[in-house]
């Protein structure tokens, strides 16, 4: 049971491995459309591509008669609120394996889509559909979410029905490992959002946002960039802000209650009577760990959760670009945002969304510092030296990054170029 703080922070020291066998973990999520009628699949439609995915060896994943995701060897595909596709990767050991794993996936995906005349779109939001205009699925916690949600966030059902992002797991090898990637990537968090900019077309408009997904997940419940992050936060400190964060529901006995007006540390100290007054478990922990909505959070690993989707050119850059500043290269990252400050940091987080590469940080643009931040990550994947089979190191991954920054244009800027010249739906969806 978890009954003490302490417990908390032996559950995050639990994650703790040795360099040499770390890992990594990519979740991405896509937009599935009816190719005729442009509209977001419906869960029957849902069904019948799971169906299909059988073939390739995908076992349904079931929750009281309804069939809400696949698995198949360490990875899963997963249905978001709005039916949105998401593969869960496995824990693999480079980049390479990583992304071999996502072109594995997209072949099998496109089989199935092919055969249901469907259409992928890879965006940080959907480009087409109002809200209204989303259709859900059955799967439980979804439901308490709906319900729930709203009241701590204006744009929090947006965030579940509209937009997609790919996420990264990374690994500690101490607490003192784990203090300095979590300044990284909380202090890089802007960079991440101009970088990785993918969802400027909203109901087939300009947006007038590089990134909306980032504007709709920093007015979404339980989500931010909160200012303790900056404290140099270890697992105490963590383990302090978990507990006295909401609980967002909780799972007894196969039913998902909601969590509305209570705490973990009520959780903690028997104080829920529609449960009982039970304790959690270490599963309860985990469930509540992971309705924690900030841009980063710590599990028994870290989630990197700031980048927009993006089409399979570009799905293996963003891995690429946070493995080699936290595996290959954390020192030389760690000591250039060291000097940033917390509060201009969060200001230029706040402005990323609509001015993208524009946004100052520390008197220079998000330009400036993704060009450093690109070469600290070159450094870094060369330095970890993981080769192919036909002999390429992971470095090869950041090309596409190399592109964006030399042209000084976004995945958004592409997007809103290419649509704005004719409005044509077709050139939302992947080819």
């Amino acid at each position: 049971m978890i009954t003490h703080k302490e417990h908390i922070i032996k559950y995050f020291e639990s994650g703790i491995k040795d360099i040499k066998n770390f890992k990594i973990g990519i979740e991405h999520e896509k937009f599935l459309f009816n190719e005729k009628t442009n509209k977001r699949v419906d869960y029957p439609t849902v069904l019948k591509m799971f169906s299909l995915l059988s073939e390739f060896g995908w076992k349904p994943i079931i929750e009281k008669e309804n069939i809400i995701g696949l698995q198949k060897q360490g990875k899963s595909i997963t249905l978001e609120p709005g039916n949105q596709i998401e593969l869960s990767g496995d824990k693999l050991n480079n980049i390479h394996e990583a992304c071999a794993e996502s072109h594995d996936y997209l072949f099998e995906l496109q089989q199935v889509t092919k055969k249901l005349n469907l259409k992928i779109v890879s965006a940080g939001f959907d480009p087409i559909s109002s809200l209204k205009e989303v259709p859900n699925n059955p799967k439980q916690r979804y439901q308490v979410m709906t319900k729930d949600m709203p009241n701590g966030g204006s744009l929090s059902l947006d965030m579940m029905y509209r937009t997609c992002g790919t996420q990264l797991n990374l690994d500690y090898d101490s607490e003192k490992d784990f203090i300095k990637k979590f300044k990284i990537i909380n202090s890089i968090v802007p960079i991440s959002i101009a970088l990785f900019a993918n969802s400027s077309i909203v109901e087939k408009k300009n947006s007038g946002y590089s990134s909306y997904r980032s504007k709709v997940w920093q007015e979404t419940s339980r989500g931010g960039l909160p200012e303790v992050f900056f404290d140099n936060m270890d697992f105490e400190k963590y383990a302090d802000f978990s507990i006295n964060f909401p609980l967002l529901f909780i799972q007894n006995e196969k039913e998902y209650l909601s969590g509305s007006g209570y705490s973990f540390s009520d959780f903690m100290n028997g104080k829920i009577s529609e449960i009982n007054n039970r304790l959690p478990t270490e599963d309860d922990l985990t469930t509540h760990l992971s309705t924690i909505f900030t841009e980063n959070r710590l599990k028994k690993y870290i989630e990197l959760r700031s980048m927009d989707t993006c089409g399979w050119d570009c799905l293996c850059s963003g891995p690429a670009f946070n493995t080699g500043i936290l595996y290959g290269n954390l020192d030389e990252a760690y000591e250039l945002v060291s000097k940033w400050d917390k509060n201009k940091i969060i200001n230029a987080y706040l402005e990323a969304p609509k001015k993208g590469f524009n946004t100052e940080l520390m008197g220079k643009d998000l330009l400036h510092w993704s060009s450093l931040l690109l070469g600290i990550s070159r450094k870094g994947l060369l330095n970890r030296d993981i080769l192919s089979k036909s002999n390429d190191n992971e470095a090869k991954f950041l090309n596409h990054l190399d592109k964006l920054i030399d042209k000084r244009t976004t995945n958004a800027d592409h997007m809103i170029d290419k649509f704005s010249k004719n409005e044509n739906l077709n050139d939302l969806y992947d080819k």
